[in-house]
């Protein structure tokens, strides 16, 4: 199966043990990630030291300003024990009140920057960690300080080292939300093909991919990203890359597709054509990875993790769908699994996340409203009775499952037929009675194009008590219902060609 291979987030303090930093910073990760799915998330990230694997190691973040004054006085003078104090300053960079002070001492940027630059490897390691200590402040201010620092961290994404690489992206990445100025500034010196570089050149990392995705998507979900972003990263060669991560192979981890799938939903939302994903071939890809991940749960394998993968995935192909002209829809979804994909998808995450069962109908819904080839699938597949079951659920579910089911109504006469066979009429019974307007207004739409399909489909909606269900709607309801309610009564179902009168006795 999948694994997410995560991130190190730093949520530990002074004497927690390595266990427990290990258990706050997956929950952090969990926690940042999952509220993605109900909005866009600019989030900053800090990555674990490798010395603070090693038991033993404590993490003092109080260090006062006075500490933080001599750090520096001592940095300034080369020495043996300058790696000592790189260290030290790393970790006193963590107190947010510590941030202030250092980006207040005359020429401090400057002094790392030569260190980053100078060469001495350890060093310079040792400068990018204090760097990307700093990009996590809470304080706004503090990334304006970056400015004579980001042209080098740029230039670092094409090195060879892939923690060094790792630590530039997240500092980079860090700081694009905080200031209009440093996101400018790094669109202008070339952020965009340095990342599209940087995934390209050191595709069989990991991390070094995840860190890519992580620091696209920050630049993605910037206020003005439709307009001066996205037009760039559509002409450069990352899409491709972002698509190339959308692999079902268990080998390549989840976390760097799960951060991959955020661009491209951060992509696909913006926009309101979408045809150069289209023609990256973005919905192909997306949709068997779906189908890859619908198998896997429907055989009962829902590894933590999978369904920050799923999210994206699925309002990725919703967006796409609506840009995708009808003639291409066959071969930019070439699978017709995909609905027994989103079929057990809704069914796996009703319960437990029914946010993400409602964007699972949903897609069913993009999927179906052109598509005769996919509602004749949902038939021919039986899957319109497990549809029908899910009906009663509330939180918008029901609304866009029945929205599925008049999509399938919708393109054809034996459609309804079947639709009836399958125990439509019954269910549309039980919506009628519902107190949801939403779902009585849905419903009628339904039962309408079911009952002038075939006269022994109006037969059938008779026979199941339809007539008294209808009546009382007309005279208990108001506005648009009633009207709906009189209409199929007066036109469709009380004519002396299908039954003669409101006691049900058919005609002789």
């Amino acid at each position: 199966m999948w694994r997410l291979k995560k991130v190190g987030h730093k949520a530990g303090r002074q004497g927690d043990s390595l266990e427990e930093l290990k258990l706050k910073k997956r929950e952090h990760e969990k926690a940042l990630r999952q509220a993605r799915r109900d909005r866009q998330l600019v989030s900053k990230r800090l990555l674990l030291n490798d010395d603070e694997d090693q038991p033993g190691v404590t993490m003092d973040t109080n260090s006062g300003e006075q500490d933080m004054v001599s750090l520096f006085h001592k940095l300034q003078h080369s020495g043996p024990e300058r790696e000592a104090h790189l260290k030290a300053l790393s970790k006193a960079l963590r107190d947010p009140s510590a941030q202030l002070t250092f980006i207040k001492q005359e020429n401090s940027m400057h002094l790392l920057i030569g260190l980053l630059t100078g060469s001495d490897a350890t060093c310079r390691l040792q400068a990018v960690r204090c760097l990307h200590e700093l990009s996590h402040s809470p304080h706004t201010n503090v990334a304006q300080a970056f400015l004579p620092a980001t042209p080098y961290l740029l230039t670092y994404l094409s090195g060879q080292s892939t923690k060094f690489t790792e630590l530039c992206l997240y500092t980079l990445g860090n700081l694009c939300p905080d200031s209009d100025v440093v996101k400018e500034k790094l669109l202008a010196q070339g952020i965009i093909p340095a990342l599209a570089n940087c995934i390209e050149n050191q595709r069989h990392s990991l991390a070094v991919v995840e860190a890519v995705g992580f620091t696209l998507s920050q630049l993605l979900q910037a206020k003005d990203a439709a307009e001066k972003i996205i037009p760039m990263v559509l002409a450069s060669s990352l899409p491709s890359h972002l698509l190339s991560v959308l692999t079902p192979d268990p080998k390549f981890g989840l976390a760097p597709a799960i951060e991959c799938a955020w661009c491209l939903h951060y992509i696909s939302c913006s926009m309101k054509d979408n045809r150069v994903l289209l023609a990256h071939g973005a919905l192909l890809q997306c949709t068997s990875l779906l189908v890859s991940l619908g198998g896997a749960v429907a055989e009962g394998n829902k590894e933590e993790g999978m369904e920050l993968l799923i999210c994206p995935l699925l309002r990725c192909v919703g967006n796409l769908l609506s840009s995708c002209p009808l003639k291409d829809l066959n071969t930019q979804v070439a699978d017709i699994r995909i609905v027994v994909a989103l079929f057990a998808l809704l069914q796996a995450y009703l319960q437990a996340q029914p946010a993400l069962a409602r964007e699972s109908a949903w897609v069913l819904n993009n999927l179906t409203a052109h598509s005769s080839a996919f509602c004749s699938a949902l038939l021919t597949l039986n899957l319109v009775p497990g549809l029908i079951q899910l009906l009663p659920f509330s939180q918008g579910i029901n609304t866009m499952i029945l929205r599925v089911l008049a999509n399938v109504a919708h393109k054809k006469k034996e459609f309804c037929v079947q639709l009836a066979h399958r125990g439509l009429l019954s269910a549309l019974c039980a919506t009628l009675k519902m107190a949801d307007q939403e779902m009585v207004t849905l419903s009628m739409d339904v039962l309408f194009v079911l009952v002038v399909s075939d006269t022994q489909v109006a037969e059938e909606f008779v026979r199941q008590g339809g007539l008294s269900l209808l009546e009382a709607i007309q005279y208990n309801s108001e506005g648009e219902i009633r009207q709906r309610a009189t209409h199929l009564l007066e036109h469709h179902l009380l004519s002396s060609s299908t039954y003669c009168s409101l006691d049900n006795i058919p005609c002789s």
